[in-house]
């Protein structure tokens, strides 16, 4: 008998030979989409682990994992979170489209799938969808940059990844409250909803417009932060009102140092708490309580939708801090003592 063959063979005895262990409690899988936009990491992830603790979950059992904005490594990470045990998946898709595909592999495996913060489209193996009124959103932030210009301005829409479903809602529900009142002079997709990208594009408006644009409806706080970049290296002062989203801490940063108009507030860790709440009962075998319905292209999803809130100077005393969203040590430091002061937060 060959050497390699009885190699193969002695290792094969022992492998039979070898206790197997018992398998591991189902687990639960959060999936989250990118690291460019701050609230993943910094808020998303440490509430939902949180609120699972709180019901009871052992934490150390979740399996997370972030795609860094990439769809191929997102089906990845999903293939090995079922793999290793995951019966409900939490899945904020990278690509709205594409993630249709992992759902569907992950149904064929027994899990359950809940679509977090953005819609899986296109498929029936979605059992529950988490997030805001994103047409909301977009109409709220719309709304507040018209309220704030002339009718007829001059704006650039710097609209979020062409990828993820909720950037389309949000354009659609800005143009609904901005067609007609101001003059879209440019418009843009911001793929990955990259800051650096927003940047570029501003850069490129302002030398299309020479410098000269009344406002910019920016879908979210980076792309805000980009937008303001161009104009500031660009010498454009005063500032026009920058819209955004998120409430990253830059961003109440920047509005209490007059830098961008309004941020839309969404309560991250009630959507959060509401997902660990969906995901635990799911693992237990029992029904996910919704309160409405979200059609994603083939189905109505059954949906939480919670309501977003417009933040700006005056009122981010009553919302994010009240709110505990962020501390006032956190956003107070001292270049930006003497804004906080001037708003009456101590």
């Amino acid at each position: 008998m060959k050497p390699a063959r009885v190699a193969l063979l002695l290792w094969m005895t022992l492998w039979m030979g070898c206790p197997k262990s018992a398998p591991s409690a189902p687990r639960i899988a959060l999936l989250l989409p990118e690291t460019k936009t701050a609230r993943y990491e910094s808020q998303d992830l440490p509430h939902f682990k949180a609120r699972l603790a709180a019901l009871g979950y052992d934490v150390t059992t979740l399996i997370y994992s972030n795609a860094n904005q990439d769809a191929s490594v997102q089906r990845q990470q999903a293939e090995a979170a079922l793999v290793n045990g995951a019966r409900v998946l939490v899945l904020a898709p990278v690509d709205s489209d594409a993630a249709a595909g992992i759902a569907e592999l992950a149904q064929s495996r027994g899990a359950s799938v809940i679509a977090y913060d953005r819609l899986i489209k296109g498929t029936a193996a979605v059992t529950a969808y988490v997030s805001f009124d994103n047409e909301q959103v977009g109409r709220l932030q719309g709304e507040s940059l018209a309220a704030a210009l002339k009718p007829g301005a001059s704006i650039v829409m710097i609209n979020g990844s062409p990828t993820d479903n909720n950037a389309g809602q949000f354009r659609k529900g800005a143009h609904a409250a901005l067609d007609g009142k101001v003059t879209i002079a440019r418009e843009y997709d911001t793929p990955d909803w990259s800051p650096d990208k927003a940047q570029n594009q501003m850069q490129q408006a302002l030398t299309a417009l020479n410098n000269k644009v009344d406002g910019v409806y920016a879908a979210n706080d980076g792309t805000a932060g980009g937008a303001i970049a161009a104009m500031k290296s660009a010498g454009v002062t005063p500032l026009p009102p920058v819209t955004g989203q998120d409430a990253e801490l830059a961003a109440i940063q920047r509005i209490l140092a007059g830098e961008q108009f309004m941020t839309v507030y969404k309560a991250i860790r009630a959507e959060a708490e509401v997902t660990a709440d969906l995901a635990y009962a799911l693992l237990q075998g029992r029904p996910a309580v919704t309160r409405t319905v979200v059609n994603n292209g083939k189905v109505d999803v059954p949906a939480v939708l919670l309501t977003p809130v417009v933040v700006t100077r005056a009122n981010v005393k009553d919302t994010i801090f009240r709110d505990g969203f962020w501390k006032i040590t956190d956003v107070c430091t001292r270049d930006y003592a003497a804004a906080c002061a001037s708003a009456g937060i101590q």
